[in-house]
């Protein structure tokens, strides 16, 4: 009786360790950039990512995990979820949708972009973190807008937007979050200042 319990209890151990394996194995295997842009509409933002200022900045070439998935054992729930509803979602979109040229990808690019970035809102922009820690401003403009992140709970997404892909509308992440529906970012009065000096000055 006992040898047939330790024999089971193996078994199963044995079991155990092999879907773990599986598990973590299949997450590495489906947050390569190979499989990602094996979804035709993706080749597009990847093609973006190589051309961009983050490639090769650091003296690394990243990839699409490196921004959209959360890395690491601690973070292994975000990237499991992250495939489950994301991944889920734009797999089915790649084929309800025409996304046979970049034109066509564009016309929904912007609800795309605000997904990623609700995405790094919500978990603080860790991904960003991973390369860019504690990072140090130069200039009293920049530090004043970093104090953001601890006086209204901004992250880096708030109001790093647009860096890597094409551009999109930047949109107001607080007031998304608030009203439950994408919300674009209006210009402030300073930047309005700014457009109606630039606009004297082109008169004169």
């Amino acid at each position: 009786m006992g040898i047939k319990a330790g024999g089971t209890l193996l078994t199963g151990a044995i079991l155990g360790i092999v879907m773990v394996a599986v598990v973590f194995g299949g997450e590495a295997a489906v947050s390569t950039t190979e499989f990602c842009t094996s979804c035709h509409s993706m080749t597009y933002p990847a093609e973006e990512l190589r051309s961009s200022s983050h490639y090769g900045a650091l003296g690394a070439n990243p990839g699409c995990k490196d921004c959209h998935i959360p890395q690491g054992f601690k973070n292994f729930h975000l990237a499991v979820a992250t495939h489950v509803v994301d991944g889920a979602r734009e797999l089915y979109m790649e084929f309800a949708e025409d996304y046979s040229t970049v034109e066509k990808f564009n016309e929904r690019r912007l609800i795309m972009a605000h997904d990623a970035r609700m995405n790094l809102k919500k978990w603080d922009s860790r991904t960003c973190r991973e390369c860019h820690r504690n990072p140090q401003p130069p200039g009293s403009d920049a530090k004043a807008a970093h104090k953001k992140m601890e006086t209204e709970g901004a992250t880096c997404i708030d109001c790093h937007q647009n860096l890597v892909h094409k551009e999109a509308p930047e949109t107001d992440l607080n007031e998304s979050i608030k009203q439950g529906k994408l919300v674009l970012k209006t210009a402030s009065k300073d930047e309005d200042e700014e457009d109606e000096e630039d606009e004297d000055e082109d008169e004169e």
